[in-house]
């Protein structure tokens, strides 16, 4: 009746025991190897400081995208002898879209003080509106989407309303609608993004099976000096699980110590890309996304190193004993 629990107790107590004495192993192998590890955990390091430097690149990315979408608006500007009561009209009808966060009507006067404010530091225009003696402009609505996305029914539906809304009489009240623009520049950027995305998954993926290689070799170097031990263990009995245990810890160790010597080195790195690009880029900054993140980024580091470290050790030793 007690045979089979105890038989079972003895057969878990012996995996347990195997399984410690396989990491202990694993980890005097790594400690002993010396040079051999220095050199696995440097590639392994280089690789996962580019997986994170890929990662933060693809969010500063898309953070600087979606804050330039943000300042995107459409600019409906208006001829000078527009009536406000016509504006008013389109105002209503546009508040009253469901793509229309909000309308903003900016009248002659403001339009004017505004201009002058942007373009304090240029004489010639200061004195060319002097010279004019009265208002060159007209009024404005400024019109927000929900999402970027909806900006082109919008324009869409203010091309429709030319005749009966946008007219006085036979003559359009407006004047310009400079969303292509806008669009244009959005596309752009969203293009490069795409583009910058691409080229950093690329060259990590080009990254990884280049360490994948060293690391494997690196192993190979580790199984090369351990070559009399696990000859030892093959004449024992030892079988091929045993034997190749302790040098997928090895890579595991490679991958786990790589892991956070790049996490380590990337902060100072985002330091200097924030000192670098925070004039440029407005408010983003790249610091305080890496410490904001670092339990994610530091997860996702050490998951691609163990698993790095684990594939090659298995491939390296995989190879020989089938040698």
């Amino acid at each position: 009746m007690t045979t089979q629990p105890v038989s079972t107790f003895y057969k878990m107590q012996n995996f347990l025991t195997g399984i410690r004495r396989v990491a202990k192993q694993g980890f005097v192998t790594f400690w002993r190897a010396g040079v051999v590890s220095f050199t696995g955990v440097f590639v392994s390091t280089v690789t996962l400081f580019i997986i994170g430097a890929v990662i933060i690149a693809n969010a500063f990315l898309g953070a600087t995208l979606t804050e330039l979408e943000g300042k995107v608006d459409v600019n409906v500007y208006f001829v000078t002898t527009a009536a406000e009561e016509d504006i008013m009209i389109l105002k209503g009808k546009l508040e009253a879209l469901p793509e229309v966060a909000y309308v903003e009507y900016v009248n002659r006067e403001d339009a004017l003080a505004r201009f002058i404010e942007r373009n304090k530091g240029d004489a010639d225009i200061t004195l060319a509106i002097d010279e004019i003696g009265e208002n060159p402009l007209g009024a404005v609505l400024n019109i927000k989407a929900h999402e970027p996305k909806q900006y082109l029914s919008i324009v869409s539906y203010l091309e429709t309303q030319t005749e009966n809304v946008l007219a006085a009489g036979n003559q359009s009240i407006v004047d310009e609608v400079n969303y292509a623009d806008n669009q244009e520049i959005i596309d752009r950027l969203s293009a490069l993004t795409t583009s910058a995305r691409e080229l950093g998954i690329f060259v990590s993926l080009i990254v990884i099976a280049m360490s994948a290689l060293v690391t494997a070799s690196t192993v190979r170097l580790a199984i090369y000096n351990s070559r009399q031990e696990i000859s030892v263990m093959r004449l024992v009995g030892a079988n091929n699980s045993y034997i190749r245990g302790p040098f997928v810890i090895e890579g595991v160790m490679y991958g786990f110590v790589a892991a956070i010597l790049s996490a380590a080195i990337l902060y100072p790195a985002t330091l200097w890309v924030t000192k670098t690009t925070e004039g440029v880029f407005g408010g983003i900054n790249v610091v305080q996304y890496y410490v904001a993140n670092l339990g994610q980024i530091l997860i996702i580091l050490l998951l691609s190193g163990i698993v790095l470290g684990m594939f090659s050790s298995y491939l390296a030793v995989r190879r020989y004993l089938k040698a």
